[in-house]
């Protein structure tokens, strides 16, 4: 799994760290955000859903996990 840290950075920053990250990930991988900011509960599904990723949950809290469908 890839990780990335993203605890301490406010929105919209956890979503440019992941963004930034996609293009290396391997379609079928997962991505594992660790974000602090409350914004990233809301922000994270929603960037999935215009971006064509599927968001897979929070198993934790401050934790995101999301694959990369393309």
């Amino acid at each position: 799994m890839i990780e990335v840290d993203s605890r301490g950075r406010r929105c919209p920053l956890p979503i440019i760290d992941l963004a930034k990250r996609m293009p290396s990930v391997a379609v079928g991988a997962v991505v594992r955000v660790l974000a602090d900011d409350p914004a990233a509960g809301n922000d994270i599904p929603a960037w999935c859903r215009m971006k064509g990723q599927e968001y897979l949950g929070s198993p934790a809290p401050d934790v995101y996990e999301v694959r990369r469908l393309r």
